[in-house]
């Protein structure tokens, strides 16, 4: 199975390497951002299955790059236990988050630190394995397409 592509959003030195070598390890391929600037340019550039976001960043909040990202269209749709959603969205933050702005951007989790570590692997697994689905997808309807070289019977009938 193909790891996910996962954007990590983390101002945080320690916690964004102890994440990215926990999702290494698990074949995951792991672009960092450190501040809010980074993280959209990494958005405009590069296809991701998941996106880990710290809310409190040095340049702007969370908040604000979910929000640039939406107006902008970089959360592309994907398919989501049956539905079409936005680009997945863990977020996590040290400070309590309100449910309004959980209403506001529906993001796939909320983890607050600390988290437990399984929690977010399970969830970079998840993104994995829609990933893998949408691909194995891509590649039926692909020969679905394909025109098929008639039989000999076909041939002369």
């Amino acid at each position: 199975m193909l790891g996910a592509r996962i954007l990590l959003v983390e101002d945080d030195a320690v916690l964004s390497d102890l994440v990215e070598r926990n999702l290494q390890v698990r074949q995951h391929d792991v672009h960092i951002a450190a501040q809010a600037e980074s993280a959209l340019y990494a958005l405009r550039t590069t296809p991701f299955d998941l996106i880990i976001l710290d809310i409190n960043l040095p340049d702007q909040t969370g908040w604000e790059v979910l929000r640039t990202a939406q107006r902008e269209g970089w959360l592309h749709p994907q398919q989501i236990d049956g539905d079409t959603k936005a680009l997945p969205v863990v977020v996590l933050s040290a400070v309590r988050v309100s449910p309004h702005r959980l209403a506001e951007f529906h993001p796939l989790a909320y983890l607050p630190k600390p988290f437990p570590m399984e929690a977010l692997l399970r969830l970079a697994t998840e993104a994995a394995q829609r990933r893998n689905a949408d691909s194995q997808y891509s590649k039926q309807d692909a020969v679905g397409f394909e025109n098929p070289r008639p039989n000999e019977e076909e041939l002369h009938a």
